[in-house]
């Protein structure tokens, strides 16, 4: 049978009916209803769906009534099946509805444990946020704390590296906006901070290198000296093993040690110099650093350039208060200092000043040395003045030189000012001389010790033996000797010290050059001219003798000069010159000539009582020729305890050649009118007398010196002889005259024959023999006289 479609009872409900209309939408739409179900199995009425469900099948009954009646038989089945799915759809609801009781009592349990589990699940990651907020504040206070605590400790490198730090890590990532606000504000005021400090201490630190920068300079000047001191100890060494090796006939084998560095260019890691006391650059490097961190590089390198700058202009400025003598040193040592300092800065500063700027300020400081060099060298009128300047730049040539700095300009101006330097020495040595000799009295020296002996004579190596004398002791010289030698040995160490600092090598030549000067334009200067003020015989003679001694000296002079030079003695011996000193050893040897003439003179003065017109010879001479010879033998047993034998020998030559000259000029003179041959006889033993007390000296001279002595009265034996010739017409004979009367003059001959003429023939011919002899010679010399003015 046709069920009937029961028409759904309306529900007075609206939510039930709009359910119901939603319900009924979604299955004539196709769509899925189960969240219908959820809903109504969660609000506890599934029987609410279940009444939908049916509601909705009784209002489309009708329209199955009229698709069934389309199709009847497919309904019929259709319906069939239905109503054989209608038990199942039964079992099948209560199957659900067991079901859904099942799971209602295990899912409220489950949903409650759900819901406490998301809001645990809620606070756990509400608590990690926040622990992990906190780690972030409690880093970035960690990090603040330690940059103000490497800020309290003024170490800003690590300040601003924490700095960036929380720049580049923390600000992003800050929770608090508190703390974000204080970072910005302080991160720009700490490094405005720093850079204030740092700059601050790299202004002290240009103030303080100054100090530093000098004393630096005299410490590594005073280092240049020291080693320049031990190469020349080293120098004088060689040179002595050098002329000990050639004076030995051994074989020697000599070595210089080798002395180890003294750590003058040493520099440790952290910045300081090892041989430079107070030498720290640490500073200027934190400072280089700290700029370099703060992105201030650039304007660093300019700022610190131009403070150098105006430093080593500032170093420029000699003072006007002060003579450049005092203040030299610390100028050139200031200099020194700084261009040491910038030596390190430009090896080690990692590019804060570049090669070409520190070459830049070396050539304007060497303009200005230069310059200022010029302009004081120009005022000094004081050798020594000049030479402790020069030495002193010549240090700090040696100096700057190490560190790679050229010099040459430098030594140009102190080779420049080479001859003003000699002559302002010369000028000094002239007055010095001029002083000894005015202080001496000319008398020989006495000396009690043996280290006075040391100082004047084995100093200038002036003694005649190497046996030491026993003291007291007095010396063959006066004062004047060891006072020049001082003062030539002073002079020549000043040149060679004024040369060896200029950097030259081969200097021997110029030393020489001026000692030449030295010695043959002052010093025998001066000694020919203290001889014009010499009023005694004493004085004469030991000045003549220190004339000897100064022999001995001026070859120690310039072996002295040529060991300083680094010159082997072998080199100077080979140029040795002449003795420097022949005008004033003749002016000595003259004047002491001339005062012992002028005491012959005195004693020659007895001529005068000698009987021209003797009737007999006088057998032992005349009364003037025994006076003179007594002086002769007294001055000779005087001189020779002072003067060396050559001296002797000149000054006795010069006294006979004067006394044979008295002699001559005597018979020539108008004292004497005439003469006979008794005269002339006794005038012969006279001047045999002098010739015998000539040959008496050959055991003190020699026997060609006594030879030569005995020449000297040539002139006077000459013309006795003469006068004495049974056949004067010889003389007339150019070979008899040239051997046997070469130091007579014609004129006088002819003057002196003249008044030998004037006698009265009795003299002639009274003897008988003797009386037709003289007449002969007579008449010889009659005509000797008459071919004599003819020949005239």
């Amino acid at each position: 049978m046709r069920r009937k479609v029961v028409p759904a009872e309306e529900n007075g409900d609206s939510a039930d009916k709009l359910d119901q209309l939603l319900l009924s939408a979604a299955i004539c739409n196709g769509e899925d209803v189960g969240p219908f179900v959820r809903k109504a199995f969660a609000s506890g009425k599934p029987e609410t769906v279940l009444h939908h469900l049916r509601h909705f099948a009784r209002s489309k009954e009708s329209e199955i009534e009229d698709v069934c009646r389309a199709h009847y038989e497919d309904f019929i089945t259709a319906v069939d099946d239905l109503r054989s799915l209608l038990s199942d759809v039964d079992s099948l609801k209560s199957s659900l509805s067991n079901s859904n009781t099942q799971i209602q009592s295990v899912a409220v349990p489950l949903l409650t444990t759900l819901d406490s589990f998301v809001e645990a699940r809620n606070k756990c990651k509400n608590i990690i946020l926040a622990i992990q907020s906190l780690r972030i504040c409690v880093n970035l206070v960690e990090l603040c704390s330690r940059a103000n605590r490497h800020l309290s400790e003024n170490n800003f490198y690590m300040t601003l590296k924490c700095v960036d730090s929380i720049e580049r890590e923390f600000m992003n990532k800050t929770p608090s906006s508190t703390l974000r606000r204080m970072l910005e504000k302080q991160i720009p005021e700490i490094r405005s901070h720093i850079e204030r400090k740092i700059n601050k201490e790299f202004g002290d630190w240009l103030v303080e290198i100054r100090v530093v920068s000098r004393n630096l300079g005299q410490l590594a000047i005073g280092q240049a000296s020291a080693s320049r001191q031990r190469e020349e100890e080293l120098r004088i060494k060689q040179r002595q093993a050098e002329e000990q090796s050639r004076l030995s006939l051994r074989d020697c084998v000599y070595a210089l040690e080798e002395e180890d560095d003294d750590g003058f260019n040493g520099i440790s890691d952290d910045g300081k110099d090892k041989g430079m006391l107070g030498f720290d650059l640490m500073p200027l490097y934190r400072a280089y650093h700290i700029n370099h961190t703060l992105g201030l590089e650039d304007r660093f390198k300019q700022y610190y350039f131009e403070n150098r700058k105006l430093q080593l202009t500032s170093d420029f400025q000699v003072s006007s208060m002060t003579p450049f003598l005092e203040s030299h040193q610390t100028f050139f040592a200031q200099i020194a200092g700084f261009f040491i300092v910038e030596d390190r800065v430009l090896r080690t500063g990692g590019g804060l000043v570049s090669k070409m700027e520190v070459e830049n300020l070396w050539d304007t400081a060497m303009s200005k040395m230069c310059s200022v060099l010029e302009d004081q060298f120009s005022r000094m009128q004081t050798a020594n003045h000049l030479l402790l300047i020069k030495d002193y730049v010549s240090l700090l040539g040696v100096t700057l030189r190490r560190y790679g700095y050229p010099v040459e300009a430098l030594l140009d101006v102190l080779s420049k000012h080479r001859d003003k330097y000699h002559e302002l020495l010369l000028s000094d040595c002239r007055k010095q001389i001029t002083e000894a000799l005015a202080a001496d009295k000319f008398e020989q020296m006495y000396m009690k010790k043996e280290y006075e002996y040391s100082m004047n004579v084995l100093s200038f190596q002036l003694q005649t033996s190497n046996i030491m004398p026993a003291f007291p002791y007095v010396a063959p010289f006066s004062c004047t000797v060891p006072d020049c030698c001082r003062i030539v040995r002073s002079f020549i160490e000043d040149s060679v010290s004024f040369m060896s600092q200029s950097g030259q090598l081969d200097f021997y030549d110029v030393v020489k050059k001026y000692l030449d000067r030295l010695l043959t334009e002052v010093l025998d200067g001066a000694l020919k001219l203290i001889n014009t003020s010499i009023g005694g015989v004493t004085q004469a003679m030991q000045m003549a003798a220190n004339m000897a001694v100064f022999e001995r000296a001026c070859d120690f002079f310039f072996r002295h000069a040529a060991q300083l030079s680094g010159i082997p003695l072998r080199m100077a011996e080979r140029g040795r010159r002449l003795f420097p000193l022949t005008k004033a050893r003749d002016a000595a040897e003259e004047t002491l000539s001339g005062l012992l003439k002028q005491k012959v003179d005195g004693f020659l003065l007895l001529i005068e009582n000698v009987n021209w017109m003797a009737d007999d010879p006088p057998q032992d001479g005349n009364e003037y020729v025994h006076e003179v010879i007594i002086f002769l033998e007294t001055l000779v047993s005087t001189a020779q305890q002072i003067l060396p034998v050559q001296v002797l020998k000149r000054v006795l030559q010069d006294v006979l050649f004067h006394i044979s000259e008295m002699i001559v000029g005597a018979l020539l003179g108008e004292s004497v009118k005439r003469f006979n041959v008794n005269a002339v006889m006794g005038v012969d033993v006279d001047i045999r007398m002098l010739e015998s007390f000539a040959e008496n000296q050959a055991p003190l001279l020699s026997e060609a010196d006594a030879s030569q002595l005995k020449a000297a009265l040539a002139e006077s034996r000459q013309l006795v002889n003469l006068l004495l010739s049974n056949h004067p017409e010889n003389f007339l004979n150019p070979v008899i005259r040239e051997r046997s009367y070469n130091a007579l003059d014609y004129r006088k001959v002819v003057s002196i024959s003249e008044k030998m003429r004037d006698q009265p023939d009795r003299l002639f011919g009274s003897f008988g023999t003797r009386g037709s002899k003289q007449n002969t010679k007579k008449k010889s010399l009659d005509a000797l006289i008459k071919r004599l003015k003819d020949v005239n």
